[in-house]
């Protein structure tokens, strides 16, 4: 095994590992969002940008890596698939097994944030329709028929100034 390929091997590892930890968080975010729990999810939030720059960082390692392994300077067709075409044996069953293990923890993470995003969404309705049943909502001034003509207020005080 080349010093290269033991680089992206390694590099994937810790994207698979980064990915599985992103998506645990994903995991207990969903129950904070159906808790309701505004301080939580804030802080969720924070722990997810620290992984995402963590993710960030090992990508970069990785592509790296891949140049390596490749010979390649440039930043073109440098795929996990080429890797795995460039190298042999146990190196390429290493390779495929981990980019099967990313793919899927991707997939389920993905799967996972759509979830979130549909029940912050409903969430949002719900806090919406709360504020409109709350609310009184003006008339609009278009109903009615436009021949008719619109009665005025009474403005009557009811104190009277020479009592």
């Amino acid at each position: 095994m080349s010093a290269s390929t033991e680089t992206l091997i390694e590099a994937l590892e810790k994207l698979y590992q980064l990915h599985e930890k992103l998506y645990e968080l994903s995991e207990a975010k969903t129950e904070i969002i159906k808790k309701g729990d505004m301080e939580g999810l804030q802080k969720m939030l924070k722990d997810e940008q620290t992984f995402v720059a963590a993710i960030n960082t090992m990508e970069k390692q990785r592509q790296e890596a891949a140049k390596q392994l490749l010979g390649k300077s440039e930043a073109t067709e440098i795929t996990l698939t080429n890797c795995i075409e460039a190298v042999t044996g146990n190196d390429k069953e290493i390779l495929n097994e981990l980019k099967e293990k990313i793919l899927s923890v991707v997939n389920k993470l993905k799967d996972r944030n759509e979830l979130n995003q549909l029940l912050i969404h409903q969430s949002l309705q719900f806090v919406n329709m709360t504020i409109d049943m709350i609310q009184p909502r003006p008339e609009s001034m278009n109903y009615g028929r436009p021949d008719q003509k619109k009665m005025k207020k009474s403005t009557v005080s009811t104190f009277n100034s020479k009592a």
